[in-house]
């Protein structure tokens, strides 16, 4: 049986190579810390917590990423163990000891019998020789490795910074104000004419909204996270800075469309929603990148006429990042189309989060073992938290090259919009329309319910 190398000892790295060893597959972990530092770590401890010391909800049966938590706790994982044992008070969040977290997955992976761990760099693409390898160096990937990916896959291979706008939950956008109509009615080539959902603003509402992006306070980048500005990803804040009238004539011009509702009154401005997954349960808000901080981003795009009452799958941002354009270049299995013989695994693969990218670190080191014992590779089921990321990363993503020549793949956290829809029935006795909060929680619940007996088979 070869050996599996790991190149990076994060959150997915560690559970990569934990996930390998445990299969019983020779492992190396090879991290570059500390005999090169990055800018955003402070130690040499392996799985080390650059930002918040919290792995979110930890509510398995309402929340998408508790769910995850849970599949990954079925699964042998490293991370969640040691996440467990060093948890503190947070409520319904899991929140850690970064130092003592860090240290239990140093030391674990440290007296690992199949695990050797070589302080070094591997600058550029990993020898020849090497014929299983998973890459899971995370936003921060060295400039040679970088430039290396980017001479096998293409210049739209990899993206070094997110300029990433909000996303909405299908179900929590007012169909009675909003309406469906690409601009001019155009089709394009995967369209219908009728592509995008269109919110309409009269001249009040426009200015309110304008004057509450002036006013928001923004997200105070560290210096490794700032990004520079390009005209086709502005900030929407910095545009309204340019003028009142400068996101009339960008990303909300209403040119081109009619509210079929008020045919006779042109709409002063629109906000427009483009499907973002094959499933049709998330849309996108064209053109709405922003550095406001994510508490006020709520409140705001709910000043938005028929997202009142909207849910967000991922608020926007414009950050310093790393990522691989994955719809494309990789497979279901991880591997790298352009060389087969490179997996990735982490935040380098396009999800977003600590617990999402140890998850496909998880993932990443059952397939690498599968492979290395001559199994064939088995996929966890797409109605799994597991899956439903696969699933997106590596095809349930809809690009924009098909209406407008754009890239629009970005890193996505967990959600349950990435799930396969479930059918829940009404309670006995209710009639009329269902809908609140109370059928958002059995959906909810049938959707984990649906997801952790599905994953027994494959865990």
């Amino acid at each position: 049986m070869s050996t599996v190398h790991v190149i990076g000892g994060g959150l997915a790295g560690s559970e990569a190579a934990w996930q390998a060893a445990e299969a019983g597959i020779d492992v190396v972990l090879h991290e570059m810390r500390p005999v090169r530092p990055t800018d955003a770590h402070q130690t040499g401890g392996l799985a080390e917590l650059v930002c918040s010391n919290s792995f979110r909800s930890d509510d398995h049966e309402h929340n998408a990423v508790g769910l995850l938590h849970e599949e990954m706790r079925r699964a042998n994982s490293l991370i969640m163990r040691s996440a467990d044992a060093h948890a503190l008070p947070a409520g319904g969040a899991l929140a850690v000891d970064r130092d003592g977290f860090s240290q239990a997955v140093t030391d674990a992976l440290t007296a690992h019998p199949r695990i050797t761990i070589a302080r070094e760099e591997i600058a550029g693409l990993p020898p020849a020789e090497w014929d299983n390898v998973i890459i899971a160096t995370g936003p921060l990937t060295s400039p040679a490795l970088a430039e290396a990916i980017q001479a096998l896959t293409g210049e739209d291979a990899l993206a070094f910074f997110d300029a990433i706008a909000p996303i909405i939950h299908a179900d929590s956008i007012d169909m009675d104000i909003v309406w469906a109509q690409s601009r001019y009615d155009k089709p394009g080539p995967a369209g219908t004419g009728a592509d995008y959902l269109n919110c309409p603003f009269d001249e009040q509402q426009y200015n309110d909204f304008i004057d509450a992006l002036l006013a928001a306070p923004l997200h105070q980048f560290k210096e490794w996270e700032k990004v520079p500005y390009f005209d086709g990803c502005l900030p929407i804040e910095v545009m309204a800075e340019r003028g009142r009238e400068t996101l009339r004539h960008g990303p909300m011009k209403p040119i081109g469309l009619t509210n079929p509702r008020a045919p006779e009154t042109k709409p002063h401005a629109v906000v427009q929603l483009r499907q973002d997954n094959a499933l049709g349960t998330l849309w996108n808000m064209v053109g709405f990148q922003t550095k406001m901080r994510y508490g006020v981003q709520t409140d705001i795009f709910r000043m938005i006429p028929g997202l009142e009452n909207a849910q967000f799958a991922r608020l926007g941002g414009l950050h310093r990042n790393t990522f691989l354009n994955s719809p494309k270049v990789l497979g279901a299995d991880l591997k790298l189309k352009a060389a087969p013989r490179l997996r990735f695994a982490g935040q380098v693969t396009g999800v977003e989060g600590y617990v999402e990218s140890a998850a496909m670190g998880l993932v990443a080191g059952r397939f690498a073992a599968a492979e290395a014992k001559g199994q064939p590779i088995s996929q966890p089921p797409e109605t799994t938290a597991f899956g439903a990321l696969i699933r997106h990363i590596t095809g349930g993503h809809l690009e924009a090259e098909a209406y407008s020549g754009a890239r629009s793949f970005q890193p996505m956290n967990v959600n349950f919009g990435l799930f396969p829809p479930v059918t829940i029935s009404k309670p006995e006795g209710h009639t009329g329309r269902w809908r609140g909060p109370d059928k958002a929680l059995v959906k909810k619940k049938a959707i984990t319910s649906r997801a952790l007996e599905d994953l027994a088979g494959w865990v």
